[in-house]
């Protein structure tokens, strides 16, 4: 069974900074891709940053220069780095793995819990 832990979300300042962390634990062949996702009530949920199979980044237009996405492979571990944070970025944070569980397997996805970012003005 794999897992997701995310842990970094808190109440912040606007201007200020925060670091997500998500670790994913369990049996894990190949990470297909790994990245962010935020939701705010009544609206769905979005993509923020997120590593593709090919191991590129993309980033939401909206956090574009202020987040960066990285990861230690080691630690199938990804980061999350939010820097001049607006209150409009206040959400839950999810994190969001696919990966397979063997060479020749189709990809399984797996969700965090979550984790509030609240930016005050």
């Amino acid at each position: 069974q794999v897992q997701l832990v995310e842990s970094g979300g808190g109440l912040v300042q606007a201007g200020g900074s925060l670091r997500l962390s998500c670790a994913a634990s369990g049996s894990i062949f190949r990470t297909n891709t790994m990245g962010w996702y935020r939701q705010v009530p009544g609206k769905q949920r979005e993509l923020v940053a997120g590593f593709t199979t090919g191991g590129s980044t993309n980033y939401a237009d909206s956090v574009k220069g202020r987040f960066t996405i990285s990861r230690d492979n080691a630690e199938n571990t990804v980061y999350l780095q939010m820097n001049s944070l607006k209150p409009e970025d206040t959400a839950v944070y999810y994190c969001h793995l696919d990966y397979s569980t063997g060479p020749y397997l189709s990809g399984r996805e797996v969700w965090g819990q979550g984790t509030l970012v609240i930016v005050s003005s």
